[in-house]
């Protein structure tokens, strides 16, 4: 491809200002590159795509490496939900147990000792 020299260009710029009307040049423009700019957006969004799936294939292909032994997996820092929910149902179970206890020590209200005081006076 040739260069373009300077009335080459003046040339072009006359032939444009002719076709379009100086009032409509800068509108023309202003579409041309937004169009230019949406192509280069999605032939790079193309090219991405590409890449990415040439690199699934790759590491899908690829052969795998020996794996090291497993070392021993360290309990978690915070319990799972199961765990959290496990330890919620023994506390509950604990505090009914201890419910029920204070619930039997007492005859009509009274706590038991003060039952056997009661009847050891009269």
């Amino acid at each position: 491809m040739s260069n373009f020299g300077v009335p080459e260009l003046l040339i072009i710029g006359v032939v444009l200002v002719l076709l379009f009307g100086a009032k409509k040049l800068p509108d023309t423009a202003k579409a041309l590159g937004q169009s230019l700019r949406l192509f280069k957006k999605e032939t790079t969004k193309l090219n991405e795509e590409d890449d990415a799936r040439a690199a699934q294939t790759a590491a899908a292909t690829a052969t795998p490496q020996p794996v090291a032994a497993p070392q021993q997996s360290l309990p978690p820092l915070t319990p799972s939900v199961e765990d959290r929910l496990r330890l919620l149902e023994e506390e509950n179970a604990k505090l009914r147990t201890t419910q029920a206890r204070a619930a039997e020590a007492t005859v009509n209200g009274a706590p038991m000792s003060q039952v056997h005081k009661d009847q050891g006076s009269a």
